[in-house]
């Protein structure tokens, strides 16, 4: 049995061999049926998304028809979680981001009474477990409405959507806003993530190592490297992740004390930056590297226990 999480940008399988996880940005002609051609050894598929979303897609019933084709072309028998907590064979309007919802049907009876924090690279998804049956039916709107979904991650966040702007060596800065550079840059400029772990595509298509990051960030203030110099673009690297720790605590805070949850839990490639800011236990330390991948593994754990 394989579990299958389809977002905007990345497709993540697991299978029993572990995590496997695909660049595959939709709104580029994304080769999903190519990708998983290889499982397609496997008898028993279960399925997450949230790639109806992007941009390339008139609607998000659009999205929804050609993931479900693309997956039904490789896995004909494929089962597709949905926001209704159930398993639908056909496209069908529930599937639209329930990769959320899954995570919580899997961690509500062992962690009750905790709140999900999963940061992945592009959003952050708050996840009240003890609230489960008055969350079915949530949309990515009502989440955002309600604080469930905070719309910054680990990787692909511009810049210029979390600051407006900082000082740059001693000297309070305005930001362009034109996608510069991104939360990635500023995870790897200041040495809080590996290299290896921006799998992004960067906002100038270039390298990932530190340098080019700090020329990202540079260009953020409308700057080359040279004129600000390390210091200055470590600057503007530090207060996106000031601030982007600031959005992320405020919105857990905020549920935790609306549903009086005793403690928290995180995972997504983040886990290991977000459990850190709010005092949570990752999820990476029971689970492994599942929790990089935690709604296909919760999907795939959710179908395996209902047969």
């Amino acid at each position: 049995m394989i579990g299958i999480d389809i977002g905007g940008a990345n497709l993540k399988i697991v299978d029993d061999t572990g995590v496997h996880i695909h660049y595959c940005p939709l709104w580029q002609e994304a080769p999903i049926r190519d990708l998983l051609i290889p499982y397609r050894h496997e008898r028993e598929v279960a399925v997450v998304m949230s790639g109806e979303l992007a941009d390339c897609f008139s609607s998000k019933a659009e999205g929804i028809e050609f993931i479900v084709s693309q997956v039904r072309d490789v896995f004909p028998d494929a089962l597709f979680y949905g926001t209704d907590g159930k398993f639908h064979s056909g496209a069908v309007a529930e599937l639209a981001a329930a990769n959320w919802l899954a995570m919580a049907d899997l961690f509500r009876e062992k962690y009750p009474g905790a709140i999900l924090v999963d940061m992945g690279s592009t959003t952050t998804d708050i996840i009240p477990l003890n609230a489960f049956n008055q969350m079915l039916g949530q949309t990515d709107l009502t989440r955002l409405q309600q604080g469930y979904l905070v719309y910054c991650g680990l990787l692909r966040t511009n810049a210029a959507t979390l600051i407006r702007s900082a000082h740059v060596n001693g000297k309070e800065t305005p930001v362009s806003t034109e996608y510069f550079a991104s939360t990635g840059d500023a995870y790897v400029a200041l040495g809080l993530i590996p290299e290896v772990l921006f799998t992004a595509e960067t906002a100038d298509k270039k390298g990932v190592d530190r340098i080019s990051c700090l020329r990202r960030l540079a260009r953020v203030v409308c700057a080359d490297l040279e004129e600000i110099g390390e210091d200055g673009a470590g600057d503007i690297a530090r207060e996106i992740v000031k601030t982007q720790n600031l959005i992320i605590t405020d919105a857990v805070s905020k549920a935790v004390h609306m549903h009086q949850a005793g403690c928290v839990i995180v995972a997504g490639i983040g886990s290991f930056i977000a459990a850190g800011w709010v005092n949570g236990t990752d999820l990476a330390d029971t689970i492994g590297a599942y929790a990089d991948a935690l709604p296909a593994y919760a999907v795939r754990e959710v179908l395996a226990r209902t047969w």
